[in-house]
């Protein structure tokens, strides 16, 4: 999974999101603040068909960078009179259990992943030209290239790009989120950055580092899923959706892709 992300390998997501199933994913997506029925139940999903505004990316990306907890946005922070009087404050609200919207764990793997992007992957010029480790995201990039993204944050700030056009066409037969929107972002960041420490993720109870990979302790040591069909990995299970719409624990999936997996997956995306 890490391999994948950093190198945006789409056939990964689509799996995974076949093995948990869509509408579990739907439902998932809104605990980031996304809305389901902007975002149908296919696997179409795994590419980013659903809409999306940058502040729902921004705000999204907020819940890896808080440690899980998801605060919605706010524009407007103050309004003062002439003789500046503060009339109306938005204050910043606090983190507690109420606004969890991921488990901590989840949101340090995620993290994790992410950095790993931004560090030998897709969007490897962030840490390489900011010369900090302490950076996160990742970059996207729709069908005939209409739409570039790179969503990306440090611990204290998350930002979105996105470019393309109000009436939707291509910007260019090869332009992609790492080379139209990530260097944006970088010059962005390069200027509010400036003076901040570097900032690690802290580690949060009940995860282990084995062999350089993270993992929950539940799931280290093989108990957890070991494969997603690629590869000469054997075993391992992963987590198919209950009846109430959780995942179970121990459901197997094959490890090795059929043959015609890919032309079937393209087929589901033709209807």
């Amino acid at each position: 999974m890490r391999t994948a992300l950093k190198k945006s390998k789409n056939m990964i997501s689509i799996r995974i999101l076949q093995s948990i199933g869509a509408s579990y994913g739907q439902d998932w997506i809104t605990r980031f603040g996304f809305e389901a029925e902007k975002h149908p139940a296919y696997l179409t999903m795994a590419l980013g068909a659903g809409s999306v505004t940058p502040i729902q990316m921004a705000t999204a990306y907020s819940v890896f960078a808080n440690g899980g907890y998801r605060i919605n946005p706010y524009l407007i922070t103050k309004i003062t009179d002439q003789k500046g009087k503060v009339l109306v404050e938005t204050k910043t609200p606090m983190l507690d259990e109420s606004a969890r919207g991921i488990d901590a764990r989840n949101a340090f793997i995620m993290s994790s992943l992410l950095q790993e992007v931004a560090r030998s992957g897709t969007a490897a010029k962030a840490q390489a030209t900011l010369k900090r480790p302490d950076l996160y995201g990742k970059t996207g990039t729709t069908n005939d290239s209409i739409d570039t993204w790179f969503v990306g944050y440090q611990p204290t700030l998350t930002a979105a790009v996105w470019m393309g056009y109000d009436t939707p066409k291509k910007l260019g037969d090869r332009e992609t989120g790492g080379g139209l929107s990530l260097p944006v972002w970088i010059d962005f960041m390069g200027h509010a950055l400036k003076g901040v420490p570097v900032t690690e993720m802290a580690v949060p109870e009940g995860v282990v580092n084995v062999g350089g990979e993270w993992y929950y302790n539940e799931y280290a040591k093989g108990a957890g899923v070991r494969s997603v069909g690629l590869g000469a990995a054997a075993g391992g299970t992963a987590a198919a959706p209950e009846e109430g719409g959780q995942p179970a624990q121990s459901a197997p999936i094959s490890v090795l892709p059929p043959a015609d997996e890919k032309k079937r997956i393209l087929d589901l995306f033709k209807n």
